[in-house]
């Protein structure tokens, strides 16, 4: 590998880590490191999260995180939260300034073997520090030839502060959903569907909607109308004991 080369990937994986570290959740504010290729600059001890991207360039990008951040995911009001979709904003950040590319949906791998896969692809890694200790990484592996990354934009501080427990899960990004009832039918109930059909739910009509988060029940409310767009207007938050 010539210096040039050297020089292109690791200026890739900065400009990937710079765009990327305000979409990671921390309990202290974080700053990019250094580039580096060697695996023994990067040791954490918690979960990483690696994915393999295509389109205008292809190979892949790893998370790797602390252990508070996991230990947070896995016990907050609203249950045990995948570490995979907490770290997906970072991940597409990331992966956004080698151009237009689709993220697959990642895997859970253990920190150093993460690091090891990145470097065997001949990719770069990126530590964050906060308060003096590297809490974080991210590591890049392109296999396509793409063009030079634009400049990554400067990470924006605010949410950044230190937030302890709960609150440095406040930036990611979770999947809400409104249900209106739910059925029963058989394989050859669905093959007959035609439009026009009409589907009897299990909730009686005008009956409250619920409101799931990642598929988790966490509150009930009544349908309404906004400017032309359905919305939920909240009349029930549901506790824990009484979620499906």
């Amino acid at each position: 590998m010539t210096m040039a080369t050297t020089d292109a990937l690791l200026a890739r994986a900065e400009a990937a880590a710079q765009a990327a570290v305000a979409l990671l959740p921390a309990s202290t504010p974080l700053t990019a490191g250094a580039p580096t290729q060697r695996a023994d600059a990067v040791v954490i001890t918690g979960q990483a999260v690696r994915a393999r991207f295509t389109g205008a360039a292809q190979g892949e990008v790893a998370f790797i995180v602390a252990q508070d951040l996991v230990d947070a995911l896995a016990d907050t009001p609203m249950g045990n939260l995948d570490l995979t979709q907490a770290l997906r904003p970072a991940l597409e950040a990331a992966v956004a300034t080698l151009g237009p590319v689709v993220v697959d949906p990642g895997e859970l791998m253990e920190p150093a073997d993460a690091v090891q896969a990145i470097v065997q692809a001949g990719g770069a890694l990126v530590p964050y520090t906060g308060e003096e200790n590297i809490r974080a990484a991210v590591g890049l592996a392109v296999a396509a030839q793409v063009s030079s990354p634009p400049p990554a934009e400067e990470p924006s501080s605010s949410g950044q502060g230190s937030r302890p427990g709960f609150d440095l899960l406040h930036d990611v990004e979770m999947e809400v959903t409104a249900e209106l009832g739910r059925t029963r039918m058989s394989v050859k109930e669905l093959l007959s569907l035609t439009p026009g059909a009409v589907i009897e739910l299990d909730r009686a009509a005008g009956g409250p909607a619920d409101l799931l988060v990642n598929g988790r029940l966490i509150a009930r409310g009544e349908v309404v109308v906004i400017d032309e767009n359905f919305g939920i207007r909240i009349t029930e938050i549901v506790g824990p004991t009484d979620r499906s």
